[in-house]
């Protein structure tokens, strides 16, 4: 089974079209071999710099800038569903291939990676 992971509900719609996953689920479409989800643009987001230290809360001019060892990254809330039936279709033991199907370019691929890794 392969899975395709578009950036937003109407790219995945349309190839769940064209290749024939017509079955709707819930944040997925399946059918023919596929499942194919989406993103909701950016699922994940930079964690805010209080996420780093508590004196980061309030800004202040001597503190920047801000460059911190390793990046923390949070699930949006907004998108938190989403993000969890992604996970569980990326982990799915009946999924061999899953397929970048986001926009083009480095937002497309962010996006993407961010959800895979």
């Amino acid at each position: 089974m392969n899975l395709v992971i578009a950036e937003k509900p109407s790219v995945a719609i349309s190839i769940a079209k064209v290749i024939g996953a017509t079955k709707k689920k819930d944040g997925y479409y399946e059918g023919n071999g596929y499942k194919v989800s989406w993103c909701v643009g950016h699922l994940i987001k930079m964690a805010n710099p209080e996420s780093y230290d508590e004196k980061y809360a309030k800004w202040n001019m001597a503190d920047l800038p801000i460059i911190p060892k390793e990046y923390k990254y949070e699930i949006a809330k907004s998108t938190k569903k989403q993000f969890t039936i992604l996970k569980k279709l990326m982990n799915d033991k009946d999924i061999d291939i899953v397929i970048n199907a986001c926009d083009a370019g480095r937002e497309g691929e962010a996006i993407f990676r961010l959800v895979y890794n």
